[in-house]
């Protein structure tokens, strides 16, 4: 091969390949990332909304509890509710919202006073406790006037660390 070919063979190959990051770089323009899937531990204990459809995206328990800085019940449960948050990473889903500050985060809930808590199954269906434990609890169990499917449990009132381990155990959550 002579060498005015090989320069006009090195040159063409440079031009195919600025031409070629320009065409990905079109393609790619304008469109973002798909942003990386948030681990439950990544989920923070405090929030302003409730998504729960993404809550139940996690496949574990789910424990919304309703309360106000405000509040001082809701104070008292904190650091059990902190506590819990940290230890049940991974196992359950715990997010708490101020209601006060947040009013319309607990506007498709049945949050009558606060602290409240209420609590759904793995697969986001309302957690049905046996007799023993919501009589210990002192659950109230909500449901549908139209269809009569039950749709929450709910306890209202503050709960220990202890309480909601029981809890969480007959949901099926390994506590220790």
């Amino acid at each position: 091969m002579s060498p005015k070919t090989r320069k006009i063979l090195l040159v063409a190959l440079v031009v195919v390949l600025v031409i070629g990051v320009f065409a990905v770089k079109k393609i790619t323009e304008g469109q973002t990332p798909e942003p990386a899937p948030v681990e439950q531990g990544e989920l923070p204990l405090e929030v302003t909304s409730i998504d729960f459809g993404e809550l139940k995206s996690y496949g574990q328990p789910i424990m919304l509890d309703f309360g106000s800085e405000s509040c001082g019940p809701c104070q008292a449960m904190r650091p059990a509710l902190e506590a819990m948050y940290e230890e049940m990473k991974g196992k359950v889903v715990i997010q708490y919202t101020d209601v006060w500050a947040n009013p319309e985060a607990a506007q498709n809930y049945p949050v009558q006073v606060i602290p409240t808590q209420i609590f759904f199954d793995k697969e986001g269906k309302p957690f049905v406790p046996s007799d023993k434990l919501k009589k210990s609890i002192g659950f109230t169990l909500y449901s549908s006037r139209d269809t009569g499917e039950h749709v929450f449990t709910v306890h209202q009132g503050g709960l220990t660390e202890e309480q909601m381990k029981e809890i969480f155990r007959e949901m099926g959550v390994d506590t220790k």
